[in-house]
């Protein structure tokens, strides 16, 4: 009987893994096809005959954007939008979350500027009024017009607020008690708690901020400026213009090796990648950072 009931445990665990590793590899097939797509010829691509396994392999796409001068100063200028929106997003959204924690006998203003979060995050002005401030501000194609409409993300506020509450009171009292400042009880007790909390934030700005291409579209009126997606999503295969402009013959032929399909796909592989190389840093704080405090009194 024992030995039965072995048995259909290791048939039940067995099928469990199955179920998801076949999930697992529908959720690859696709990227993985991307990726053949990208390293394939233009006409095996018009067939469709490419799966996960590239076919007639080149690298004529990733040699089109990764050989362009514009793509690099592209790349620069994403990766300081990324930090300076980064440092932005969290010297606002910690000291507002922390204060968001008080009770309304320490902190009066706290349900009039609670409302006005909750209100701001479910009615924002919208594209055309913050395009005319931005404007307005004299700051459009500056780093600042990609940074600054995104300063103060509510929902990582609030994220962090919920974290915060769940850290036990009896750490800030003993602070407190100690002779310790509202400021030395943020940096030294609150911030090291909130560690997987603010890692999540951080990980929700930085893909926000790298995978954003429209602010630069609005924001940007020189092609010089473009950050990273923006730019690369104005990539394309013209060959028209090629004809036009009198490229030489070898041009030409390494267009026959590329179509729209399979460029769009190397910049996709292209944008990935940086995110891919931050993701595993942070993942693991991830999951606790979602979850609201867990620690309790």
């Amino acid at each position: 009987m024992v030995e039965n009931k072995s048995f259909h445990s290791k048939v039940r665990v067995a099928v469990i893994y199955g179920i998801v590793l076949l999930l697992g590899l529908c959720c690859l097939f696709p990227l993985l096809n991307i990726l053949a797509i990208s390293f394939s010829g233009s006409a095996a691509v018009s067939a469709n005959r490419v799966g996960i396994i590239p076919v007639d392999f080149t690298l004529t796409a990733y040699n089109k954007i990764l050989s362009d001068g514009q793509f690099w100063r592209s790349f620069m200028i994403s990766v300081i939008r990324v930090v300076l929106a980064l440092a932005l997003n969290l010297a606002v959204t910690v000291p507002m979350a922390y204060a968001m924690t008080k009770s309304k006998k320490e902190f009066r203003a706290r349900n009039i500027y609670m409302n006005l979060l909750i209100f701001a995050m479910l009615f924002n002005g919208g594209m055309i009024p913050t395009y005319i401030l931005v404007r307005n501000l004299g700051l459009l194609n500056s780093i600042w017009s990609l940074v600054l409409p995104g300063a103060l993300p509510i929902f990582n506020v609030i994220m962090l607020m919920n974290f915060f509450l769940g850290i036990p009171k009896s750490l800030e009292e003993a602070a407190l008690i100690d002779g310790a400042s509202p400021f030395q009880v943020l940096i030294k007790i609150m911030v090291p708690c909130a560690k997987p909390s603010i890692a999540t934030v951080s990980l929700f700005s930085i893909v926000g901020s790298w995978n954003d291409f429209f602010s630069g579209l609005i924001y940007m009126q020189k092609v010089e400026n473009y950050p990273i997606m923006t730019y690369i999503q104005s990539l394309n295969v013209d060959i028209q213009e090629l004809l036009k402009s009198g490229a030489s013959s070898s041009a030409l032929e390494n267009v026959t090796e590329l179509s729209n399909r399979n460029l769009n796909a190397a910049k996709i592989v292209v944008a990935v990648i940086p995110l891919l190389l931050i993701y595993p840093i942070l993942q693991k704080y991830l999951i606790t950072g979602m979850v609201m405090g867990s620690v309790k009194e």
